[in-house]
């Protein structure tokens, strides 16, 4: 991507080393980050991989000194700067629908962190939570999603930015939060393909970031849209089973299977409107 001499967001709060904690015993970081990414990644529940987290042992900890490195820093400006443009694409957006975008602030935090939602881990991944407006996000993340399912590339790490932002959008949209309680009232299989639904099209609405920020800034290169997919492609909950367990279970999905995440990135990506991400509309079996 194309970022120099863009803005950095100011609508940042930078919890790095404030609590952090070390983990001391439990399952290793490859197993966590494994029941991270099949709850968590891109827009799930803390509080669930918490749980997991605590009942391997792994709930508490002692503080770590924190010190950021060149290339966590690095990764902090290519945060901000990924959020200014976010806020810059939802805001011009709104203003042609007469309604008025609110950003969501950004939390960087490392080890763990308390969200209105809860406490979480870096573990957990990164996340939304509407009760505070945040985007809570540990850089260590990234170097796991390369580690871990060999995803890699700006604008992969944007992807995930634009698309916990595509959750703040939903919330401003009355979305989240009327598909939160639908899922109150429906069994686990059913609460499911609302949260299919709702991933689903926050991978469109980071689809519809990407095309407008290029639009404004140029900022997408050769190859951009290509890491897109692909990071897509390993993100799908059929993907993250079968690595995991060697199998699927697909009343079990939350997120998407990868062909339905890269299709609605990529369609995101095409259109840059808004108003072709319905999710909710069409028959479940057609997403």
């Amino acid at each position: 991507m194309r970022l120099d001499g863009r803005r950095e967001s100011t609508n940042v709060e930078d919890r790095r080393g404030r609590g952090g904690m070390k983990t001391a015993g439990g399952i290793g970081i490859g197993g966590v980050l494994i029941v991270g990414l099949l709850t968590l990644l891109f827009g799930g529940n803390p509080s669930d991989v918490i749980s997991a987290l605590e009942g391997a042992g792994m709930g508490q900890g002692v503080q770590a000194d924190y010190t950021p490195t060149a290339q966590e820093e690095e990764l902090a400006v290519f945060a901000r700067q990924i959020l200014a443009g976010t806020e810059d694409v939802w805001t011009e957006i709104f203003r042609q629908y007469g309604r008025t975008y609110q950003p969501p602030k950004l939390v960087l935090f490392s080890g763990s962190v308390q969200s209105g939602c809860g406490g979480a881990t870096s573990q957990s991944g990164p996340f939304y939570c509407s009760a505070d407006h945040c985007v809570y996000l540990d850089l260590s993340f990234f170097t796991s999603m390369k580690k871990e399912i060999g995803a890699d590339g700006d604008f992969a790490y944007a992807y995930v930015i634009a698309h916990e932002v595509g959750h703040h959008v939903q919330y401003l949209l009355g979305i989240l939060d009327d598909a939160h309680r639908q899922m109150s009232r429906l069994n686990e299989k059913e609460s499911n393909k609302i949260s299919v639904r709702l991933e689903l099209q926050a991978d469109y609405f980071a689809g519809v970031w990407a095309h407008h920020d290029n639009a404004m800034f140029n900022s997408l290169e050769a190859g951009d849209v290509d890491e897109g997919m692909a990071v897509a492609s390993k993100i799908g909950d059929d993907y993250l089973q079968k690595q995991a367990y060697g199998y699927t279970v697909p009343d079990a999905f939350n997120h998407g299977t990868s062909a339905q995440r890269s299709r609605w990135l990529k369609k995101g990506i095409q259109t840059g409107d808004i108003n072709q991400g319905d999710t909710f509309s069409m028959d479940y079996d057609r997403l």
